[in-house]
């Protein structure tokens, strides 16, 4: 099988840092940290660890084979693998414009971090705290950095794959790595509540407050984590060919994005537990995790250290939104890829189209978040997260692993996931047709089990009553791609026609 897209990525290390860049965002920033602390510690980061070999690199490597095999967007390499599977590849569409609609707010939201660090400097707690809940009750600013950061990003895309992302991520992923070692070394030397904060976040490594709870967010967290069930990893292996190593890729692209994770706790939980020591707080005090943590206790920890406080926190700031502006490039990508292939249209039109739709709506989940209104008694950011991670990107990533196990041939994949170490290919091709979607099916009915209980109201019984009919229909499909085996073979690609 040839590469047939020539603008596809110029190199495996831009391929590979531009997966990475995908992978590495607000998830791993302050999601991750907080849930090590949260649950267990070095148990969680051991469980995590686990689950980023069994399900987040090979889930990985199946989306990726499903894009290169086909050189097309998700919708067309579904269907190439079964005609009637072009559903679950429009899901993989649809799935990261929603994500783009909430994500690009708190996008705006680091980019305000970077200016209030140095605004901040000389302000006590309470002026901090006023700040942020003036920002958060305005109208205007706060969609106004909302546009400024997806257009970022739509700039960025427009310019293609090698000339815009493969060349963005080559300069934002090391200088995110640089920003995050030095914020990380500053933060580990300031003395007072520092091994507390170690303590917290990662010496520990207690099971019994990990618990199945905790078991269930670890792999809930490779998962976000490393954009499985977004369409991302299909849309990018789209622009691969055969001389890139998708499973070396993959297994790269996890340690990248488990690394930046690590660091990301070492830098933030220290300086934490530092500012709680010297004001005399305790941890029931200062908002440790969530929303919180990131936009509240953050900005007071760094205004406390003054003003060489105030220059870190701003590039801390700076780093989050590198982050956050490389998964958004990613999943802007996706949407661009799906209506360039599908309406002919040019690279530049079919960014800002659909991006000036999910504008609109990232104004609503602005106000919303800013407690204008809300839907469900959830806030609309919060309502889109609760959809995408329980419902949408399980069932995707589920019915796309399944889809390749079940729909692709043993010996296809082994000899074309790492030609030169066919084994490879056919464990990839076990583990996507019987573990990995049993640890997916866990995510999901944990996820399920848990919003159910803390919330038993209609939208908890909608969400499981669509994850159960979900997982029941693919199944059903597993069980009818199976006995028929009828996907197309890599020698008939080319002649399936695109029918979107």
């Amino acid at each position: 099988m040839s590469n047939k897209n020539h603008n596809g990525f110029a190199s495996s290390l831009g391929f590979v840092l531009a997966s990475a860049g995908s992978a590495v965002g607000l998830g791993n920033i302050w999601g991750f940290p907080y849930k090590t602390g949260a649950n267990g510690g070095a148990a969680f980061v051991l469980v995590y660890i686990l689950m980023a070999l069994l399900l987040g690199i090979v889930g990985m490597t199946v989306e990726m084979y499903v894009g290169r095999r086909a050189q097309a967007n998700p919708v067309t390499a579904l269907k190439k693998i079964h005609p009637k599977l072009g559903f679950i590849g429009l899901v993989a569409v649809v799935v990261p414009f929603f994500i783009i609609c909430y994500y690009s707010v708190l996008g705006g939201y680091t980019l305000r971090g970077v200016i209030a660090s140095f605004g901040d400097i000389g302000k006590d707690a309470a002026a901090v705290g006023e700040g942020l809940g003036a920002f958060m009750a305005s109208p205007f600013i706060p969609a106004l950095c909302t546009f400024i950061f997806l257009g970022l990003a739509v700039v960025i895309i427009m310019g293609g794959v090698q000339k815009g992302i493969e060349k963005a991520s080559k300069v934002l992923m090391p200088l995110l790595f640089i920003i995050l070692l030095g914020v990380m070394i500053y933060c580990l030397c300031l003395g007072e509540g520092v091994r507390e904060g170690l303590n917290f976040y990662i010496l520990k490594a207690d099971f019994k407050a990990l618990g199945w709870d905790g078991v269930a967010a670890a792999m809930g967290q490779v998962f976000f984590s490393m954009s499985l069930g977004m369409g991302i990893m299909i849309s990018y292996g789209s622009y691969t060919g055969k001389e890139i190593n998708l499973f070396k890729s993959a297994v790269q692209i996890s340690i990248i994005d488990t690394i930046i994770a690590l660091m990301a706790g070492l830098a933030i939980f220290p300086a934490a537990f530092h500012y709680m020591e010297v004001e005399g707080l305790a941890a029931a005090d200062v908002g440790l995790g969530g929303f919180a943590l990131m936009f509240k206790t953050l900005p007071l920890v760094f205004n406390s250290l003054g003003t060489v406080g105030g220059i870190i926190g701003a590039f801390f700031f700076l780093m989050v939104a590198i982050a956050a502006i490389t998964s958004v490039v990613s999943l802007v990508e996706v949407v661009t890829q799906f209506v360039i292939q599908k309406f002919k249209i040019s690279r530049k039109m079919a960014a800002i189209v659909p991006m000036t739709l999910a504008m609109v709506i990232s104004v609503f989940v602005s106000l919303s978040l800013g407690g204008h209104f809300s839907l469900f008694n959830f806030d609309l950011l919060t309502f889109f997260d609760e959809i995408t991670n329980t419902v949408l990107m399980p069932v995707c990533a589920l019915a796309v692993c399944v889809a390749a196990g079940y729909g692709i041939k043993k010996q296809e994949m082994a000899e074309n996931i790492v030609p030169s170490a066919p084994i490879v290919g056919t464990i990839v091709s076990y583990m996507a047709r019987f573990v990995t979607p049993l640890l997916i099916l866990v995510v999901a009915v944990f996820g399920v089990v848990s919003n159910v209980s803390q919330n038993v109201d209609y939208y908890s019984v909608i969400v499981g009553a669509v994850l159960l009919s979900a997982i029941a229909a693919t199944v059903y499909f597993a069980c009818r791609l199976d006995r028929t085996n009828t996907g197309c073979n890599a020698d008939e690609l080319a002649s399936v026609a695109d029918e979107d």
